[in-house]
């Protein structure tokens, strides 16, 4: 009796998860295209200013300052990313997202920005690279898949090159973060002592030191994911080509 019941059920279902799988549509998907595309270049942009800015000086020391106004934006418009989630034109988690997108904003403002004696320190043009390399990759790969036109090449660059990215951008993070440690510690800097009028305390110091220690248990699970996503992706093509 229950059968006739599971099998409308299961064309309703199937129905519904074809609905679901839909992409965005016209105007959402026409203004993913032009975000992803002006992301694409300014991230280009920043890049191209790096070479400019090394050539010139013929030294790698104090970089940032070249970039620092385009990676301040840029970076901060990927706060956007959020929001595509949040309304559903993206189909990522807003959580992980989220995650993902503030503690670059983070390290952009709270840290680099603000403990401006970090900002000469190698480690920041170590995650200026990276990630600079990453969003140009991410961000074309994004516009071409949006257009139904990916290179495989590009493909490839966005499951590989995380291989080495992904920890170079993690170590310049937490370099810049110990290396800021003394000053935010020197200028009490976004701390809150007691007594105050909200009985609140905050360390900002003591903050700071806990994100470096988040990175030990989230750092392995993003790189493990994206490696089970290259294996997904770019595994039966290579597997193929063995054969051959």
């Amino acid at each position: 009796m229950s059968a006739p019941a599971m099998g409308t059920s299961k064309t309703a279902h199937s129905e519904a998860g074809i609905k679901k799988k839909k992409g965005p549509g016209t105007l959402a998907t026409a203004y993913m295209v032009i975000y992803n595309v002006v992301m694409t270049a300014g991230w280009l942009v920043i890049a191209v200013g790096l070479v400019r800015a090394y050539l010139a000086r013929g030294s790698y020391h104090g970089l940032y300052y070249s970039i620092e106004k385009p990676l301040k934006f840029f970076q901060t418009g990927a706060l956007l990313e959020i929001l595509h989630c949040a309304v559903g034109i993206v189909p990522s988690s807003v959580v992980l997202t989220g995650f993902q997108v503030m503690s670059r904003v983070f390290l952009t403002w709270a840290v680099t920005h603000s403990v401006r004696e970090v900002q000469t320190e190698d480690s920041v043009l170590l995650f200026v690279v990276a990630w600079t390399v990453t969003e140009i990759i991410r961000y074309s790969f994004y516009t071409f898949s949006l257009l139904n036109h990916l290179p495989y090449l590009i493909k490839w660059a966005r499951y590989t090159f995380f291989i080495v990215l992904y920890p170079m951008g993690v170590m310049g993070e937490l370099l810049t973060i110990y290396a800021a440690l003394p000053f935010v510690k020197k200028a009490g800097l976004f701390s809150i002592t007691l007594p105050n009028k909200y009985n609140f305390s905050f360390d900002y110091y003591t903050f700071l030191i806990f994100v470096m220690i988040s990175y030990i248990p989230l750092f392995p699970q993003l790189y493990f994911h994206m490696m089970r996503q290259r294996k997904k992706v770019l595994g039966h093509v290579e597997d193929y080509s063995k054969v051959e």
